[in-house]
């Protein structure tokens, strides 16, 4: 049998947007995956991963020199560190390690798709200039995501291949293992809220409650990924990805607490990174008791990205109507995402 014509090489197999990208392939057809991570994967027909670390430029060439028969990369790793200017070099390291690895040896690579999100506008900083729009002034560095571009930028010069970069919000979907994952966070305070017999309290501070604000379905952002990767319109440029609409916390909470069959109490700003420490006993009960899938509470640890997102208190939105004008088509209602994404965790017993 002939091998499938589009090769993805997805780099973060196991985050938000590569494991939903992941997913969406798989159900597409067409094409043959490669998933890249630290910790690699199980693999299956149409899918495999590789373990490697993008850290060390020896060990990103030995692994994947051999993938001459990629077409598309997709980027969307990620390292933390604790300053902003830290985060620059291990960030840019990898994605550097990747294409010095795979780009001379993929004789047929047509796209290299960038993950970056609304930090290029300083959201991280604080308060920006809403909506952010792609055409927007840069800000003082350092900021990796716009190094990270200009990389692409400089290194597509008089190639064949292309380059996009996807600027979603906060991305909200299914995911397991990643300690960015509002919607896991979110999922798992609910459910325990339920369990405690107490009612559901947004946790961040009364300021927080009313901005306003948009969010990214990852589900959506695969399509913004694939569409970006595959439309020429998209070539060489940047979009913002949103579901399309905004919102408060103070309309959208009591409607998330009603999902859950929960009343809803004044917010009540904590530390959930130090309020869900000690709840693994907790935890183990539930799985216990509802027959959920055994996922270590250790491995449930979204709760300082969580806490991030409910701590905004200034507006946080960005434009997404470039990628309209040049024809993604997608978007979602933001309530009506967060019933789905939740009804997909209970399907996959990981809640209640």
């Amino acid at each position: 049998m002939s091998s499938p014509k589009n090769v993805a090489l997805v780099v973060g197999a196991h985050g938000i947007a590569g494991l939903n990208l992941i997913e969406h392939l798989e159900a597409l057809g067409g094409w043959e995956v490669i998933g890249l991570s630290r910790r690699g994967g199980e693999s299956r027909q149409g899918v495999s991963f590789i373990s490697v670390d993008l850290l060390d430029a020896a060990d990103s060439r030995e692994k994947l020199s051999g993938l001459t028969h990629v077409t598309h990369v997709f980027y969307a790793a990620y390292q933390d560190r604790p300053t902003l200017a830290e985060l620059v070099a291990p960030n840019v390291a990898m994605l550097v390690n990747v294409v010095n690895a795979v780009e001379p040896v993929a004789r047929n690579l047509q796209h290299i798709n960038l993950m970056q999100g609304y930090k290029v506008y300083g959201a991280q900083l604080g308060p920006f200039k809403t909506p952010a729009r792609e055409t927007d002034a840069p800000h003082m560095p350092p900021a990796f995501n716009v190094d990270q571009q200009a990389f692409l930028e400089q290194r597509q010069q008089g190639k064949a291949w292309t380059w996009s970069a996807l600027r979603p919000s906060v991305v909200v979907g299914y995911a397991m293992g990643t300690p960015m994952n509002a919607a896991l966070a979110i999922a798992v305070y609910a459910s325990m809220s339920k369990e405690l017999g107490i009612p559901l309290r947004f946790p961040g501070p009364p300021s927080a409650y009313d901005i306003l604000m948009d969010i990214t379905d990852a589900r959506l952002l695969a399509h913004a990924m694939l569409w970006a990767a595959t439309s020429p319109k998209a070539a060489n440029q940047a979009f913002n990805i949103n579901n399309g609409d905004q919102f408060r916390w103070s309309e959208l909470w009591p409607k998330i607490a009603r999902m859950f069959d929960l009343e809803v109490a004044p917010p009540l700003p904590i530390s959930l990174v130090e309020t869900m420490a000690d709840k693994a006993p907790l935890w183990d009960a539930m799985v216990a008791k509802h027959g959920l899938a055994p996922n270590p509470y250790k491995d449930i640890n979204p709760w300082r990205h969580a806490q991030g997102m409910f701590s905004i208190n200034f507006d946080f939105l960005a434009d997404p109507s470039k990628a309209r004008r040049h024809g993604f088509p997608g978007h979602i209602e933001t309530e009506t995402m967060f019933r789905e994404v939740f009804a997909d965790y209970r399907r996959r017993k990981v809640i209640p």
